[in-house]
Parts: structure tokens; sequence; C-alpha cells
């Protein structure tokens, strides 16, 4: 790629993170850092929304290198060889929509990591000319590196033709972003006086219940993933029964072999519908687990006026998981559901890392920073 194209990727990723930046620093909030992370949480999330929808319209190869479209900094540039690409094969995976859809990811992904740069920065220069009001760099340092480990799994998710454990491992990545985000934005709300603890008589039962709700998501999280990424969402027909019986014929060895190409076995075979079946079942029935723990955990939650509001987020978008996964098998995977489905599982992220800041911070009971 040629030094003037990369240069014009940079602008358009410096572009992406102009308004929110601009929103930032010319607003009357006098703790413009904690607005910062918020802003760039809620920015995340979108992305992270954006990228099932680039995932689930086959659009993750729009453009086939990285990390611009055919050497160029955009689709116009690249017309020509993008619209070659579509005669050849119109429903294949380089078309023109399908080239912008992902070019569109990437510039946000792009600006999303100029505002971790510039979250870094803040926070370095506070420290240093305010040290008595310190935000801390630890976390805002860990957020640039892991943006940065992001973006070199999103190169290779396109390098290596959209590896299902690869595209996994990206989407897990966007989502510990924004529990990131999230828990420094917590920390921000605490030194406010914004956001309280859990209350000594919460107890250690439900810290020890909200990290167990983090791991059963974050598995949860991981097996929803490979279903996409594998293209087994409608491998189980019907619901609750999977293809008309409770446990159908399962290829568990193949369908969790990690390391293999899309649609293939490890020894480079096509990919047994049981596979497929299997990657399904597994997610659809760790999804009872998932209800159940998280249920139990915003629960007890509830009973703790300070934690009512992430109990309140867990309980509702559980409900909501529920009901937008089974209307995704029943109406056949429509696109908008699916999206949905995938944005519930973000916001579960969100609750369910407030929920771990709010037991931890009562556990710990630090003194609060001052706020920046």
């Amino acid at each position: 790629m040629q030094l003037s194209h990369f240069a014009q990727l940079v602008v358009m990723g410096l572009l992406a993170a102009s308004l929110p930046l601009a929103m930032v620093w010319t607003s009357a909030d006098a703790n413009k850092f904690r607005k910062l992370v918020w802003l760039t949480a809620f920015l995340t999330f979108d992305l992270i929304v954006f990228g099932a929808f680039t995932r689930l319209t086959d659009s993750g190869l729009g453009c086939p290198d990285w990390p611009g479209c055919y050497g160029m900094a955009n689709p116009f540039l690249a017309h020509e060889q993008v619209s070659a690409a579509e005669a050849l094969l119109p429903t294949g995976p380089v078309t023109v929509v399908k080239a912008w859809i992902e070019m569109i990811h990437r510039y946000l992904a792009m600006g999303i990591g100029f505002l971790c740069m510039a979250l870094m920065a803040s926070a370095w220069i506070i420290r240093a000319k305010r040290p008595e009001r310190s935000v801390g760099v630890a976390l805002p340092t860990a957020l640039f590196v892991a943006v940065c480990v992001q973006g070199a799994f999103g190169a290779w998710t396109v390098t290596l033709k959209l590896q299902p454990v690869i595209v996994t491992t990206h989407l897990l990545l966007g989502m510990t972003l924004l529990a990131m985000l999230c828990w420094q934005g917590a920390r921000q709300d605490a030194a406010l006086g914004l956001a309280t603890g859990a209350g000594p008589e919460a107890g250690r039962g439900l810290r020890l219940l909200a990290r167990l709700a983090a791991v059963v998501l974050v598995l949860q999280i991981a097996l929803g993933g490979w279903v996409s990424t594998n293209y087994a969402t409608l491998a189980c027909s019907g619901f609750p029964l999977c293809n008309g019986v409770l446990v159908p014929p399962l290829d568990l060895e193949h369908g969790f072999t990690l390391w293999r190409e899309l649609g293939k076995t490890a020894a480079g075979h096509y990919l047994p519908f049981s596979a497929l079946i299997a990657i399904h079942w597994v997610h659809r029935s760790f999804a009872y687990v998932v209800l159940a723990v998280l249920g139990l955990a915003a629960w007890r939650a509830w009973r703790h006026p300070a934690m009512r509001k992430s109990a309140r987020l867990i309980a509702v978008v559980l409900v909501l998981q529920a009901c937008t996964g089974i209307a995704t098998v029943y109406f056949n995977f429509p696109l908008a559901i699916a999206v949905l489905h995938n944005a519930g599982a973000a916001l579960l992220v969100v609750g369910v890392t407030m929920l771990n800041y709010q037991t931890t911070r009562r556990c710990s009971a630090p003194a609060p920073a001052r706020p920046d």
C-alpha cells in the first residue's frame, strides 16, 4: 500500500475521532476525562453492533486486503477492482455495498483507536500536572494496548479469510474493550460521588455470584461468536427442539476444533452438517445456564438500592436476549433481529461489568479519588 493511501486512511480515522473529541473539549463539563471515557464506551458499543452487522451481512471480506481496499484508501478509489470482482461473482464476498460496509467499519475502528490514545495521553498529562487528582494511568494505558491488539486481530480476520477462531477472538476482544471502558467510567463516577458500592450487607456471596456471572457470560458470548462465525445459526430449526428432537446427532469433535479454515475440518475436508448442529445446540443449551446465573445475580443485586440500576439492566436484557434468540431461529435469521441479539450481548457486558465494579468497590472500600 502506498504511503499516500495509508495517510488518507489515517486521516479518515482522525476524522472519525474528531467529532467526539470536539464534543468533549468544547463541553461545559468540568470533568472532561470522565466524559471522554463514557463517550468512547458508547461509541465502542456502537462499533460492536456495526461489527455484527458487517459479519452478518457477509461483508468481512468486502475488501479482501488490509488496511485499505485493493491498496486504496476507500472503495471509491478501488471501484474498478471491486466492480470487476462483483461482476465475476455477484453474490460473492466482494461487492460495492459490502466493500463500503467493511471500510466504514474500519474507519470507525480507527476512530476508537485514536480516542483510546487520547484517553491514555490525558491520563498521563493529568498525572504529570495534577498528581493529587490523578485518575490512574494503568487502565487507560491497558486500553490503548487492548485496542492495538484488537486492530491486529481485525487485520488477521481479513488476511486469514475469516478463520472462525480469529473472528471469535476479535469479537471477544471488542467486548473486553467495552468492559474496560465501563470499568474506567465507573471509577470516574465514583470519584464524583455518582456511584456507590453494594454495602457491607451484600456479603461475599454476591461478589462471587457477580464473578460467576461474568465468567458464564464470556463463555456464552464465545459460543455465540462461534455460531455466527461458522454460519451455524440455522443448523437447528424449531424451538425448543432442535430439528424435531431434544438431542440431535452432534459432531462435537469437528464442530469445536478451533484451528481450522472456515467451513473445513482440521484435515481440510468440508465441515459436516452435524458439526454445525453441535455448535448451535451447545450455544442454545448453555443459554439456560446463562439465564439461571445472571437471573439469580440480578435478583440478588435488586435487593440493594445502590445496584438496582445494574440489576434492572441485566434482567431486562436477559428477557430480550431470550426473545431475539428464539425469534432468530423462528423467523429464519432476519438480519435486524440477529443484530439486536448481538447488541443485547454487549448490553449484558455493560450490566455485568457495572455489577462487578460495585461489589468490588464496596468490598475493598478505597477512599474515592478526587474528580478531575
